[in-house]
């Protein structure tokens, strides 16, 4: 909505609400004389867009401060009669030229601010940039005044020749004068040269003055003393006088020249020096609510307030003052919700002293700061709406002048506030009707408020009339509310409780203040049933709001302490993950260092394995440990144990073997055919090339589903590891051959050698180390173990064993 908004704020309502004090806190947070003065007539917005604009430039500002980098502004006198003049064609003074020229410099500092932070700050960036074609006029300024303030040599080239001849002229003059001095030195009352009416004079006795010619232009307070200028620097002293006459001339030429130059510019420099007032306000607006803890609300533009722990801005200011220390004593202000609407009326009432004014102005200078782009003393998610005015009645406006009474001013101001009441109008009305006939008031105040809320206005009333809080309770449109008072001591609470009504607790108060128990019992017996029963049911509702009250209270502190143990169980859950992993990593190390400890005693098992021979038996339990150290190193994540499974048993061979079966030797781990048996039972096989003797209780039948079972296991795997039965390869010196520089006929020459004593030497992984290069050796090593009767299985190594250029092999 785009319609223009009426001044939301009458005289008479920034008398009632004391709306000048908070504009007075804020001047007092300016820094220049500019930002004070807009502070203290702080404009409201004229359309509910400004509203939010300025709401926007303020919450931009107080962002700024907030993360420690608020806005860039100097200290500056007021410049606006120095542009009233410039606006006439006048010539303004060094003093004006400089404040001017210094405010220049300002604008340029929060153009080149805000224009680094234009997309963070884009309320602020469109409100106060300026134009940057004034940064010439800036420097030209800035270049023509030295840094104490004088007008420099620089600023013209006759201005420094004009300067350089009057210097040169007085010195010669002080020249002569000192040889003068010298001369007439026995009459002289003491030896100094000073000015006297614009002429340079020495100091003479009174009573040898005539033996020194020259003009005598003063004397001294006891008369004792004639100071003359002696009639041979006469001339010299006219020359002076007239070159002096021409550098101020010039000095004057150059201020208008400055002057001019400001005035061709004139609107730009007007735009600026506001856009600095501007940015200072905001600046201000940032710390006000950053010492009054303000906030910004939501702002709607239906005709409404929705406060939520709002608190009175000025009984926080005078906190401070009360306070000693200067600094918000936030917490001796009593916070409450506060609602209303438009086409509503809240009944305020309570006891007296009790808060009840203090809540119907605290909603009024709410609406009014919004109008004015200031943040608000309440919590957040508190809603304010774009009120068009706000009409008040509030204190006493008897005037014995105009021969008003207290009633008459009341209703004089009723009057005009219900002809100005309509749509979007907030009205404040402290004890409404009151002052005259107890029956009549009341009748009256049921009267205005029914007619304020017809007309759209959303009303807010203190009362003591019983017949108003009835009203509430009958009426949909009407509201009770009431603030609190602690009968146990006696005092008000100054929280304000909505859709219950208040006791005034008049006799109570009296009581606690002195009257005679007497008074107040007379006092009870004169009131009516009527009055005692409402009372009663008054007292019965606050005391179940009370209760309401400390069960709210209950859960509030029974939710923090919820939360502190919710926090104290988080804390506690950190510290033992932790602990847990701090655990897991010792017993990472320490599974690390048994891995360590397994791979030795694999190695020992193999050695001995090497060693000599041994018997079936301690074969198996050699290969069970083995296998035992496969476990435990795979356990450190690094080997599966369940990848390999134990050699065949070995057994006794369960008949008689004969010359030309196939038996299994297990001593080699590979299938041979018997040559003979020899005369001592021992069996002498040939496994491929190798020939040997072994005992037949090493020797076994075999099938042919097992030997082909076995010849297919021994083909080369696919990928995604190694046939199962395979022992762990694990490379040693023992265990492997290097080829690499050798010539392919001479490296396999080696590794069939190597191969050979391998079998001999029971060894069951050979590793062959040929590299790379052109692929030769590789290929042909692999051909040769492919044809090989002792290679079992053969592949190239993982990259961690040597990668493509490294070939293990398996031996039968």
């Amino acid at each position: 909505m785009t319609e223009a908004l009426r001044d939301p704020c009458p005289e008479k309502t920034r008398s009632d609400l004391e709306y000048g004090r908070v504009l007075e806190a804020l001047a007092a947070r300016c820094v220049s004389d500019m930002g004070k003065a807009l502070a203290r007539e702080l404009p409201f917005a004229a359309t509910r867009g400004e509203t939010r604009l300025l709401r926007d430039e303020a919450s931009e500002a107080a962002a700024l401060l907030e993360n420690a980098e608020p806005l860039p502004l100097v200290s500056l006198g007021d410049v606006s009669g120095s542009l009233g003049r410039v606006g006439a064609a006048g010539v303004l003074a060094p003093l004006e030229i400089r404040e001017l020229g210094k405010a220049l410099e300002a604008a340029r500092a929060l153009r080149r601010f805000l224009g680094a932070r234009r997309s963070r700050m884009p309320a602020l960036h469109a409100a106060c940039t300026t134009d940057p074609t004034l940064d010439g006029l800036a420097d030209e300024v800035a270049a023509a005044f030295d840094p104490d303030g004088t007008l420099a040599d620089r600023a013209s080239p006759r201005l420094k020749e004009l300067r350089g001849e009057f210097h040169a002229a007085r010195q010669r003059m002080l020249s002569r004068l000192d040889d003068l001095m010298s001369k007439y030195e026995g009459i002289l009352q003491d030896r100094f040269v000073t000015e006297r009416e614009g002429r340079y004079v020495v100091p003479v006795r009174s009573d040898a003055h005539e033996r020194f010619p020259g003009i005598v232009h003063a004397t001294s307070a006891s008369g004792a003393t004639l100071f003359v200028e002696p009639r041979a620097v006469i001339p010299m002293g006219n020359r002076l006088k007239v070159l002096e006459a021409e550098v101020q001339r010039e000095e004057q030429a150059i201020y208008a020249k400055l002057s001019d130059r400001i005035g061709e510019s004139l609107p730009s420099v007007v735009a600026a020096v506001d856009a600095l007032a501007r940015a200072d306000v905001r600046a201000a607006t940032a710390r006000l609510a950053h010492d009054l803890r303000l906030s910004f609300p939501d702002i709607t533009d239906e005709a409404r307030l929705e406060l939520h722990q709002a608190r009175h801005p000025l009984l926080l200011l005078d906190s401070a003052e009360h306070g000693g220390s200067g600094e918000i004593q936030w917490d001796t202000v009593v916070p409450s919700d506060l609602a209303i609407g438009a086409r509503r009326a809240m009944v305020v009432s309570g006891p007296n002293a009790g808060g009840k004014t203090v809540a119907l102005k605290t909603m009024g200078l709410v609406a009014l700061m919004v109008r004015a782009g200031l943040p608000v003393p309440c919590a957040d998610g508190s809603v304010v709406g774009i009120f068009d005015v706000v009409l008040t009645d509030v204190g006493d406006d008897q005037s014995l002048t105009k021969s008003l009474s207290t009633f008459s001013a009341h209703v004089r101001n009723l009057s005009r506030i219900l002809d100005d009441t309509g749509p979007g109008t907030l009205v404040l009305l402290d004890e409404l009707a009151g002052g005259t006939d107890p029956r009549e008031g009341e009748a009256l105040a049921a009267g205005m408020l029914d007619s304020l809320t017809a007309r759209g206005g959303a009303v807010v009333v203190t009362t003591h009339y019983e017949g108003l809080k009835a009203l509430a309770l009958a009426d949909a449109r009407f509201e009770n509310a009431s603030m609190g008072f602690d009968l146990a001591t006696m005092s008000p609470t100054f929280r304000l409780a909505q859709g219950v009504p208040g006791s005034s607790s008049a006799l109570a108060v009296a009581r606690k203040f002195g009257l005679p128990s007497t008074v107040i019992e007379r006092a009870e017996r004169f009131l009516s049933r009527e009055d005692v029963h409402f009372e009663t049911v008054v007292k019965k509702l606050n005391d179940e709001r009370a209760a309401l009250e400390l069960a709210r209270a209950d859960a509030e502190r029974r939710e923090r302490e919820a939360d502190a143990v919710r926090r104290e169980l988080a804390e506690e859950l950190r510290a033992a993950k932790d602990r847990e992993q701090r655990h897991v990593s010792r017993e990472a190390e320490a599974l690390l260092g048994s891995v360590r400890r397994a791979r030795e005693e694999l190695r020992e098992a193999q050695a001995k394995l090497r060693a000599k021979k041994l018997d079936a038996a301690a074969v198996k339990e050699a290969q069970m440990a083995v296998d035992r150290v496969a476990a435990k190193v795979a356990v450190g994540g690094e080997l599966d144990p369940s990848s390999f499974t134990a050699a065949p048993p070995v057994t006794p061979a369960a008949a008689p073997v004969k010359k030309g079966a196939r038996v299994w030797v297990a001593r080699v781990r590979a299938e041979a055919d018997v040559l003979e048996v020899l005369p001592d039972g021992a069996v002498r096989v040939q496994a491929g090339p190798m020939k040997l003797v072994v005992d037949p209780a090493e020797v076994r039948p075999v099938t042919g589903a097992e030997s082909e079972a076995r010849r297919k296991a021994a083909a080369p795997a696919k990928p995604g590891g190694d046939p199962a039965g395979l022992e762990i390869a694990v490379q040693t010196t023992d265990n492997t051959c290097d080829l690499r520089g050798l010539r392919t006929d001479d490296a396999l020459s080696m590794a069939v050698t190597f191969l050979d004593r391998a079998v001999n030497d029971e060894r069951r992984v050979c590793f062959l180390v040929h590299g790379h290069g052109t692929g030769a050796l590789k290929e042909a090593i692999r051909r040769e173990l492919k044809s090989s009767p002792y290679v079992r299985y053969f592949r190239a190594g993982n990259p961690g064993e040597g990668g493509d250029g490294v070939t293990i092999a398996w031996l039968s």
